[in-house]
């Protein structure tokens, strides 16, 4: 079966953005110019993902009115001739047909993707952590669905992590199926650094069976009080086969300050009108800082 539907959880309060977030939603912050959120709609896209649900909360309007059309801005825009612009605005607003939900609780990751029930229906999906930018020759995404298309199942998307930051991730307790492939045995959310079964994290992309929700249905509160996804996949694969995929790619943790500066760096060094530019400007500022 093909994965049409993304679910994209886009409800937290951004607090590790504070003050910025504030006042507007953390997945609006901009990597130079473009909203993280967007670059995680464009790869939904890329990927072959034909309709998106996201999960909003109170505050978080912006985001609705980002992916909508903007009337008076493109007549603004036209009736001053900037044409580039008037393009960029316009083309956002077509990029795909987006849906929004809102969670009215501040529940957990697992809550917000039960959210997406009715929306999903019967159908595998595909999940989207806002907070995690990949940058790679083909989409994360796609990755994980091509994996799909060969072993039906869960798809998780991990990295090998260091020894030190086991405990800021949900680590896989996995054998190897073929180099970068693991089927999954448990999950351990957020272990310490002695009890880890590996070091390898589940990163915010998924491919995942619509059985997922009655389990969710039936999961406790976990770490935090919050409903935990990652104690939903532990059910899940006990019933049914759960893959873990090294994925190729580049991966930034935008919701973190300096994951959020490296992404905006590297990004702007591959920017054709930035990127020569802004790589003398660096070169300037080390020499002067030496």
């Amino acid at each position: 079966m093909r994965i049409r539907k993304a679910v994209i959880p886009a409800a937290g309060m951004g607090v590790r953005f504070l003050p910025a977030t504030k006042a507007q939603p953390k997945e609006m912050i901009p990597i130079i110019d473009t909203p993280a959120i967007q670059f995680i709609v464009q790869e939904a896209l890329d990927s072959g993902v034909e309709d998106i649900l996201i999960i909003t909360g109170r505050g978080k309007r912006a985001i609705e009115d980002h992916f909508d059309r903007s009337p008076e801005l493109e007549e603004f825009l036209r009736a001053k001739g900037k044409t580039e612009q008037l393009e960029l605005v316009g083309r956002i607003g077509r990029l795909a047909d987006v849906h929004y939900i809102r969670q009215k609780e501040a529940l957990g990751l697992g809550h917000a993707v039960l959210c997406a029930r009715k929306f999903v229906g019967g159908e595998p999906f595909a999940v989207l952590l806002g907070d995690d930018l990949v940058r790679s020759k083909k989409p994360c995404l796609e990755q994980l669905i091509d994996l799909y298309a060969e072993l039906p199942g869960t798809v998780l998307a991990v990295a090998e992590v260091p020894p030190e930051d086991v405990s800021k991730y949900g680590i896989l307790d996995a054998e190897p199926v073929r180099e970068g492939v693991y089927r999954v045995k448990d999950l351990v959310e957020k272990p310490p650094r002695d009890k880890a079964p590996s070091r390898l994290a589940v990163i915010g992309r998924y491919v995942i069976s619509p059985s997922i929700f009655s389990i969710l249905a039936e999961t406790p509160p976990g770490a935090g009080g919050e409903i935990q996804l990652t104690d939903a996949l532990r059910v899940l694969c006990r019933e049914e086969p759960v893959y873990g995929l090294i994925f190729e790619g580049r991966r930034y943790d935008t919701g973190d300050k300096l994951g959020y500066l490296q992404a905006t760096v590297e990004f702007a060094l591959e920017r054709p009108d930035l990127g020569a530019d802004f790589r003398a400007y660096l070169k300037q500022l080390l020499k002067a800082l030496a």
